[in-house]
């Protein structure tokens, strides 16, 4: 009865007009005869077949024996972080694992930005490193006395950053940001600079290239060549989810530490999660097609709270009595 449950929960989840033989002859690296035999149950498929077929075509076990229940979701979990080769790691892995989906035609990203979103802060810059060392510090209690200046990540490091962070360029993406999503980033700055972690003139370099990162991301606004839409939402606070659309599966990304996630391609809990994100978007203001004023008003109000820092550190210099 296994068999056939599972053949027939295989053949539902596979796109229309897909061959099931071929389906399962490409996942198995079987020949079609192979194939034939275990979709006709000639042949019995094994608990290693089965499970290859299932991280294949992204099918979740758990509803395979489920009846009415929805409660039960099967997840997994990133590996714990705390050094630069296991941050690097987690960089390679995620870009491993979101590839398959952004490889499908009318992929799109839905992203609730509690955070700027990750992808913008791996471009290799000193604010991406910065936001490295941010998060090493806050993992690896071996790096509490280390200054930035000090830090000098890995090439490797970088590299691995700057290739996951490429996947962000040219995809259909949805942000929904508040005007908070920015707090994060300048709370760190201005931590580390008082902290004595960070120089003056480094500080004040790091809010510039903030600056520079709102820029682009406003100017994505006008460009008609990427799909990019931003979403302001004055209510909701925001959470880091990530839902990835396909026109055939969909995986959903939830944060449970600094940078740690669970990701589950559950349809069940995937739905409920894009319906919820869709209800948001109803409730935000779409900036793309905002007028030139509320465009301005939202971004003057994030440049306003990065020039306000700013001459907090500068304010500092002036009144050093010492």
């Amino acid at each position: 009865m296994y068999q056939t449950t599972f053949l027939e929960y295989l053949k539902n989840e596979l796109p229309e007009n897909t061959s099931t033989i071929e389906a399962v002859a490409t996942a198995l690296e079987i020949s079609y005869d192979a194939a034939h035999r275990r979709v006709s149950l000639k042949s019995k498929f094994s608990l290693d077949e089965t499970i290859v077929l299932s991280k294949y075509y992204n099918l979740s076990l758990d509803r395979l024996f489920e009846t009415t229940s929805t409660e039960f979701v099967t997840i997994e979990k990133t590996k714990h972080i705390e050094t630069e080769t296991e941050l690097q790691l987690y960089f390679e892995d995620s870009y491993h694992s979101l590839v398959p989906l952004l490889k499908e035609k009318d992929c799109s990203i839905l992203y609730s930005a509690k955070d700027i979103p990750l992808f913008y802060n791996l471009n290799g810059d000193a604010l991406s490193r910065f936001k490295y060392y941010v998060w090493l510090k806050l993992l690896n209690p071996k790096l509490a006395t280390k200054s930035f200046e000090n830090f000098a990540p890995s090439s490797t490091l970088i590299e691995a950053g700057k290739k996951l962070g490429s996947l962000y360029n040219n995809l259909n993406t949805e942000e929904i940001w508040d005007i908070t999503s920015i707090n994060s980033t300048l709370k760190q700055i201005h931590f580390y600079f008082h902290a004595g972690q960070v120089s003056i003139e480094t500080a004040l370099y790091l809010c510039d290239l903030l600056k520079k990162l709102m820029d682009t991301i406003a100017s994505k606004l006008l460009n008609n060549t990427v799909e990019f839409k931003l979403y302001y939402n004055e209510l909701h606070l925001m959470n880091n989810n990530v839902l990835v659309n396909t026109p055939h599966a969909q995986m959903l990304y939830v944060p449970f530490t600094l940078l740690s996630y669970y990701k589950t391609s559950d349809k069940h809990t995937c739905k409920e999660a894009e319906a919820f994100l869709k209800k948001q978007l109803q409730n935000s203001k779409l900036l793309n097609t905002a007028g030139e004023k509320e465009r301005n008003t939202f971004f003057n109000k994030i440049y306003a709270k990065i020039n306000a820092l700013k001459k907090l550190i500068e304010a500092t210099q002036v009144l050093d009595f010492e």
